[in-house]
């Protein structure tokens, strides 16, 4: 990555001048190389003179000009500035920009990878809705951003799990259990009462209708116990398949389905009840049972096992963390939870603390609401149903790729705006047309070459040269970048606005360069920039998980 490259070279000049004594011997703070906002600046530039003026007594603008002056020539620079207020300003080589088009032929679809994770292992759990409903999109939301997250790290070179947390135990499993039973019974011509609180949509009612025509009066008459374990268990597997299905439309899928049952069946979660006991950090108080957060400097405590002896949802997710970062010892968890959830990040942070684990190994990104809107009208209810828009409905009206590239371009810490009648458009308005379209039309144009026989292969990437052709090779340089920074700052957005960006350079290419013509030579140069862009634009889409079609 260029990025890389002219921070080195800054960094191995400065310890030159140091070494000759020109610069004074101080340790070096971080610095980075970023775009200037005025590209006739250059490409590039450091700021690390301001960061070293304090340190060594100097003024920034002497400082990196005894920087520059030990920085030796590159193939990849053709000028270096020294800027007010002291700033250090590359602009690239045309040349070697130029000869990056086969650079990036030769990588092929890893072209962008990065190893800004160098190995390590990285858990993301995202959606784990309670297997007790359909998802709706607000849970699409948080699933899109989790599996393109996933792709990002996975090309910045993390070991990466994706895994759904099935909250198959507890007071609301109990509940979905006996309201299942409930329409089951009904079903069948029973009298059964639903009961209070119960699970009331419709789909539980087809659940249990088909129950009846599958099973029968087989748990009728049964022992109730039996009756509400053994057909809650066929329900919960059966809601579970569901979520999954639904979530494959969208191009979601999981490593694993972690079951929060086995946290009680392996001993897990007593084990780690016991290390927060022994650590003094479980107390026995107005008939329960308490995790003392206030110890570690929350405002409250927290309940972890209720007085009927019912252990509560942040005790299971004591024990799962736990498994995550001891027992498969990840090095880093990613979470994605909804708004719901805001207020169970420090909690859960206090009690790693309290297991003796580093807190920092744990991020939490939580997802905000999602509002669907057909134009300025605001859609509040399933046309279908009168209840919630489920994710099947919202990929079934604007297909797999909007979904997928309207959640991924807003920042998960925002509230978003879905607007269904955009995201159908079949016009630039549209981002979604726009990247796809980009892809299409150069599928196009290598039809068109390879009816005339151009073959791009032979093509001289040094005839290329006018500004649009230059700009798009800028363009796809940037790729490894927006890996790298979507990776570091767990922001999916940037690769949605780099797709973005892609594409108008691209169109802007094909407005200006024609790229079959009578000049053969110029063709098949021209061709080949156009294949190594289109093999960074269907990585791009790649990474958001959409498709990279050939017509349109």
């Amino acid at each position: 990555m260029i990025k890389h490259r002219l921070a080195q070279l800054v960094a191995e000049a400065v310890a030159a001048a140091q070494a000759a004594g020109t610069l004074p011997a101080v340790t070096l703070p971080p610095s980075t190389i970023e775009h200037p906002q005025n590209a006739e600046h250059g490409d590039y530039a450091a700021n690390l003179p301001m960061k070293l003026a304090r340190a060594m007594g100097r003024s920034p603008l002497e400082i990196a000009a005894d920087i520059v002056a030990a920085i030796p020539p590159s193939p990849e620079i053709d000028t270096i500035e020294v800027a007010k207020p002291g700033f250090i300003n590359f602009k690239l080589n045309r040349d070697w920009i130029k000869a990056q088009v086969d650079a990036v032929l030769a990588a092929g679809d890893s072209y962008g990878n990065v190893d800004s994770g160098q190995g390590q292992s990285v858990q993301i759990e995202f959606v784990s809705v309670n297997p007790t409903g359909p998802l709706h999109v607000g849970h699409a939301r948080g699933a899109v951003l989790g599996s393109g997250l996933a792709n990002l790290l996975a090309a910045a070179g993390y070991q990466v799990q994706k895994e759904y947390y099935v909250n198959d135990a507890g007071n609301q499993i109990d509940l979905f259990r006996r309201s299942l039973y409930a329409r089951y019974l009904q079903a069948l011509g029973r009298d059964a009462e639903m009961p209070e609180d119960g699970y009331q949509g419709d789909y539980l009612v087809a659940a249990g209708q088909d129950f009846a025509k599958e099973i029968g009066d087989r748990y009728a008459d049964a022992e109730a116990t039996v009756a509400l374990k053994e057909l809650g268990d066929l329900g919960l597997e059966r809601m579970v398949a569901e979520i999954g299905a639904d979530l494959s439309l969208i191009g979601v899928d999981f490593d694993l389905w972690f079951r929060e049952h086995d946290l009680f069946v392996s001993g897990e979660y007593d084990t780690t009840m016991k290390l927060l006991r022994d650590g003094g950090y479980i107390a026995d108080k107005e008939g329960a049972t308490w995790f003392t957060s206030t110890a570690l400097g929350e405002e409250k405590d927290n309940v972890v096992v209720r007085g009927d002896g019912t252990p509560t949802y942040f005790a299971s997710d004591i024990a799962y963390h736990r498994n995550k970062l001891v027992t498969r010892a990840f090095d880093r968890v990613i979470n994605i939870w909804g708004a719901d959830h805001h207020g169970h990040v420090s909690r859960m942070k206090a009690v790693l603390t309290a297991l003796g684990l580093d807190p920092a190994r744990l991020t939490v990104i939580v997802c905000q609401m999602v509002t669907l809107r057909r134009g300025t009208e605001v859609v509040r209810i399933s046309k279908r149903s009168g209840d919630i828009i489920t994710l099947k409905e919202l990929v079934d009206e604007v297909g797999a790729d909007a979904c997928r590239y309207f959640f991924l371009a807003r920042s998960a810490d925002s509230q978003m705006d879905f607007d269904l009648e955009l995201a159908k458009k079949e016009s630039p308005e549209n981002p979604v047309y726009y990247v796809q379209y980009a892809h299409a039309r150069i599928s196009s144009i290598r039809r068109l070459a390879e009816e005339k026989g151009v073959d791009f292969t032979a093509g001289d990437v040094s005839l290329l040269g006018d500004e649009a052709e230059i700009g798009l090779i800028r363009q796809m340089l940037m790729l490894p970048e927006v890996i790298d920074l979507a990776s570091q700052t767990l922001q999916p957005h940037h690769i949605a606005y780099y797709a973005q960006d892609l594409a108008t350079a691209f169109h802007h290419f094909y407005d200006n360069c024609r790229v079959v013509t009578d000049d053969i030579a110029l063709s098949r140069a021209r061709l080949k920039l156009v294949v190594a862009s289109q093999t960074v634009l269907r990585r791009s889409l790649s990474l958001m998980g959409m498709a990279a079609p050939e017509k349109m």
